[in-house]
């Protein structure tokens, strides 16, 4: 096979797999919507069962889930009825995943779960199966055709099964209001846990080493505090210390290419008003957030009263490992 075959072949893969997963957007209806409504009112866990490649994409959505507010378990089809349906209770909702409809096992294990009580989701790539007929709620995940050009092995098929169990996870993810704070909790460590877990008052200047110029003063005064601090720009307040601008080594540029000459300037006449701010209880990386959406590279720290209390650069996200080719 030439090098242009090999890379078409690897086009043509992704085009395939890409409009099974366009195709899913249709699918996204009335069933979707109650399926969603079921596990949000589930008062137990989400069960996912699969067999083979389905119970790997099974094993994906359960992580999805616990990690974005939904209680998931991965029950193999092959151990439940050797013990590990034992891990199944009454108040638990189970979602079965199979690309035919008619694997052995699921067909096997959905009575035993009906037996418990619990509804029945399925993720079928065939809604006319056997699975289908005993399950209380069908979600269509099939697909013209595999990437694969024996139609054998999946991949169409699992990466449109994975991608609506990302629609269910988001979708319930949006009903439970669930925010940065609560996933936080779940992913404590590593570059992640850091833009999860650090606050602007763990990075931010503080103090003395904040430079802040009233806004009569001077601008060579200015420059001065913009110097002795190094953070490349200054707080301007006014007479009851209140926010009232930033003078930033840009706002200092555009000065001196006006005039050689700022004597008679006061801060006032420099700064830029209404600059962004955030407070100290925020997520640091709401702050990179920020500055990658501004194209700045500091954030004044405001207290209740739209005072500035500390200055954060992104010097110190990007130390602190929250730059984005930290991920």
């Amino acid at each position: 096979m030439s090098r242009e075959s090999i890379i078409e072949k690897g086009k043509a893969t992704i085009r395939i797999e890409a409009a099974a997963v366009a195709d899913l957007e249709a699918r996204i209806d009335d069933r979707f919507a109650r399926a969603v409504e079921l596990m949000h009112a589930c008062r137990g866990r989400v069960v996912i069962t699969g067999m083979g490649k389905s119970g790997i994409i099974a094993r994906k959505i359960v992580a999805t889930f616990n990690s974005t507010g939904t209680p998931a378990i991965f029950l193999h089809p092959s151990d439940a009825v050797h013990g590990d349906l034992g891990m199944v209770r009454s108040e638990d909702v189970a979602i079965c995943i199979s690309k035919s409809g008619d694997t052995a096992e699921l067909f096997n294990l959905v009575p035993l779960l009906k037996r418990i009580g619990i509804p029945i989701l399925s993720m079928l790539g065939n809604t006319a199966s056997k699975i289908a007929q005993l399950s209380d709620i069908v979600l269509d995940v099939s697909v013209r055709e595999e990437a694969c050009p024996h139609d054998l092995a999946p991949t169409s098929s699992t990466t449109a099964t994975l991608a609506f169990g990302d629609a269910l996870a988001m979708a319930l993810l949006d009903l439970r209001n669930f925010t940065p704070e609560e996933f936080a909790l779940y992913h404590p460590g590593g570059n992640l846990g850091k833009r999860l877990l650090l606050r602007i008052d763990e990075l931010m200047v503080k103090g003395a080493a904040v430079p802040v110029v009233k806004e009569d003063i001077p601008v060579r005064d200015a420059i001065l505090e913009m110097t002795s601090k190094r953070l490349g720009a200054t707080c301007v307040v006014n007479g009851t210390g209140t926010l009232v601008g930033v003078i930033t080594d840009g706002d200092l540029r555009r000065l001196l290419q006006k005039t050689s000459d700022v004597t008679g300037y006061a801060a006032h006449m420099m700064m830029t008003k209404h600059p962004k701010t955030i407070s100290p209880d925020m997520l640091a990386a709401v702050a990179l957030q920020e500055m990658e959406a501004h194209n700045i590279t500091q954030l004044i720290v405001v207290d209740g009263e739209h005072r500035p209390i500390g200055m954060v650069h992104l010097h110190e996200l990007v130390k602190a490992g929250l730059g984005s080719d930290s991920q």
